[in-house]
């Protein structure tokens, strides 16, 4: 049992409001700017000179943000220290053309957007959540509030469900409803252009996702959970900002560069401009590298001393089914975060890792557990491979242990979050 303090309380309260604040990846990456400005960050545009100087600046590309701090130590050889998480979660893409609809009712053609657990999104109160382009070539971010919702079939019309288990054709079956025959006549559009404030007619594209509107919660009789959506991956976000802000000062007095990139598309792959498998990172840090004058081998040479920290959402031993973990590893609500493990580098930690994440974990004062699946039950993966073969950076893979990773709404200890910003923060200024 471990009930919340004040410091808890006061993480989980930040940690509430960027959830709410970020219903889809374009919102995280401006929720991101938003709190970088207030921490004296400069954004940066992609297409404009960067100051060479030191400093603490950000770049933002679509719905994903790198955001890094240059001592004034720097040098050409100096390593980067990277915290690397993920702006998307699994959910439900609204399709070009979205209006639908039958039997008297109004409904939204939607596309299933990585992996979600389907039926968690049953009977909930929905959003949508996005970007709206517009002819004169700027961008919009959109949220409408409740307004869609994916209807289960009552118990009297399916009898089976219960005994043999609820099957949802995502064609058939995942249609939600945004109303009935009405005053609207069903333009989703329309809708969504004025709810952003633009004129409909200017509207020329969108990427617009399904997000739950649900506000995150403490639970339990001790206080000891935190529930909340889109805990896959914005725990990892939200502690990274922490660990960059709160320790700005320490890291500008040192040599080392801090980064922290929060990459979209994770979800399905990270192939995009934005994803972890795209040109983003390494673009920065060529820049950043340039701006210190670094020749291609300095560069490199400051790669190959570089650490890569890749933090995603890890599995906490489920109580109901606990034959599908490893019967030696069961990690458990705030007993740290856990560091995650694969023989087939699905995970990208190793020994070096492992030794890396216990200083860092040791200096923060932090407990972690360690992940490793079944072996009859292959795990995930998440961005450190991807960047670890991409640029060659060491990498280590960690994150907070949930349960009902990829539902509409994921479970973690309280602790474990600000574990999670705590151990990030030791690895992006560690003392030496």
């Amino acid at each position: 049992m471990t009930p919340t303090n004040d410091a808890t309380d006061a993480h989980l309260a930040s940690l509430s409001s960027l959830i709410t604040a970020s219903p889809s990846s374009y919102h995280a990456a401006a929720e991101a700017a938003r709190r970088l400005d207030a921490a004296g960050f400069v954004g940066l545009s992609e297409t404009a000179d960067w100051p060479t100087g030191p400093g603490r600046h950000y770049v933002v590309r679509d719905g994903a943000i790198i955001a890094w701090i240059r001592p004034e130590a720097a040098t050409a050889t100096s390593p980067f220290r990277i915290v690397g998480a993920h702006t998307d979660s699994p959910s439900f893409k609204l399709k070009p053309s979205p209006d639908t609809g039958t039997s008297g009712w109004q409904q939204a053609g939607v596309e299933v957007y990585g992996g979600p657990l389907f039926n968690s999104w049953l009977d909930r109160d929905l959003e949508f959540a996005g970007r709206l382009a517009t002819s004169d070539g700027a961008i919009h971010l959109v949220r409408t509030g409740p307004v869609l919702r994916f209807p289960q079939l009552a118990v009297h019309l399916d009898r089976s469900v219960n005994s043999e288990g609820l099957k949802l054709d995502p064609q058939r079956h995942l249609h939600p409803i945004v109303g009935v025959d009405g005053p609207t006549g069903g333009d989703i559009l329309a809708a969504l252009a004025a709810a952003a404030g633009v004129d409909p007619a200017t509207v020329t594209g969108h990427d617009v996702l399904v997000a739950d509107t649900a506000h995150p919660q403490i639970i339990g009789f001790d206080r000891d959970l935190f529930a909340a959506g889109r805990m896959d991956n914005l725990t990892s976000v939200h502690a990274g900002l922490e660990a960059l802000i709160g320790s700005a000062d320490a890291i500008a007095a040192g040599s080392v560069t801090a980064v922290l990139g929060a990459f979209d598309h994770e979800e399905v792959g990270s192939a995009s401009t934005s994803g972890a498998a795209g040109p983003f990172l390494e673009t920065v840090l060529t820049r950043i590298s340039h701006g210190l004058g670094a020749s291609d081998s300095e560069r490199l040479r400051a790669w190959a001393a570089s650490w890569h920290l890749s933090s995603d959402a890890g599995h906490a031993v489920h109580p109901n089914y606990s034959e599908r973990h490893d019967p030696a590893n069961h990690p458990l609500p705030n007993g740290g975060p856990l560091l995650k493990i694969n023989a087939n580098q699905r995970y990208a930690s190793d020994a070096r890792g492992a030794a890396e994440w216990t200083r860092a974990c040791e200096q923060a004062g932090v407990p972690f557990q360690t992940f490793v699946s079944n072996n009859a039950v292959p795990c995930g993966s998440t961005i450190g491979p991807i960047t670890a073969t991409r640029l060659g950076i060491r990498t280590i893979d960690v994150g907070v242990a949930l349960l009902s990773m990829h539902s509409a709404r994921e479970l973690c200890g309280v602790e474990d979050p600000g574990y999670l910003a705590r151990a990030a923060s030791a690895f992006l200024s560690p003392v030496s």
